[in-house]
């Protein structure tokens, strides 16, 4: 008498929701580009591209992959970039942006000892319509960056 039984190799539900979601965007669903995704998934906040690559490193995926993928995710909506005012580019899953910012502003707020870069959720940014307000701001497309000492680095 034969059983049939459920393939250890299925995806599991995590992984067919993440395929249909780089499938949706039109993006090949290869194993760095998912691996790079879940890594945005479990950030806190923005990352860097070499804190992306450093925790993928063990994985075998090189650093201009990690890159290559976190642009392709930014072009195709999945991502956003921004920069903290340091020069450096640091990352974030645009459904993460969603779900913590209420429209029309999104802050961060960057510690000035450890640079350690965080999400302030529920940032309200209220715009309004003026003369001479730059187009970006009118169409609420703005960063807001605020600097200090994170909790860890003042104890």
């Amino acid at each position: 008498m034969s059983t049939t039984k459920a393939s250890s190799t299925e995806p599991s539900e995590r992984v067919t929701e993440l395929r249909d979601v780089l499938r949706a965007a039109g993006l090949r669903t290869t194993m760095p580009r998912m691996a790079v995704y879940t890594q945005l998934q479990g950030a806190r906040g923005p990352v860097s591209h070499g804190e992306v690559a450093e925790a993928l490193e063990p994985q075998g995926i090189d650093r201009a992959t990690v890159y290559r993928i976190l642009i392709d995710l930014c072009d195709a909506g999945l991502a956003q970039r921004t920069d903290s005012g340091d020069h450096l580019w640091r990352f974030e899953l645009e459904s993460k942006r969603d779900k913590h910012h209420d429209a029309g502003g999104h802050a961060h707020f960057t510690c000035t000892d450890c640079g350690t870069v965080e999400c302030l959720p529920k940032a309200v940014l209220q715009l309004t319509k003026q003369p001479k307000v730059p187009r970006a701001v009118a169409q609420k497309r703005v960063e807001i960056q605020v600097k200090g000492v994170c909790d860890a680095c003042a104890t």
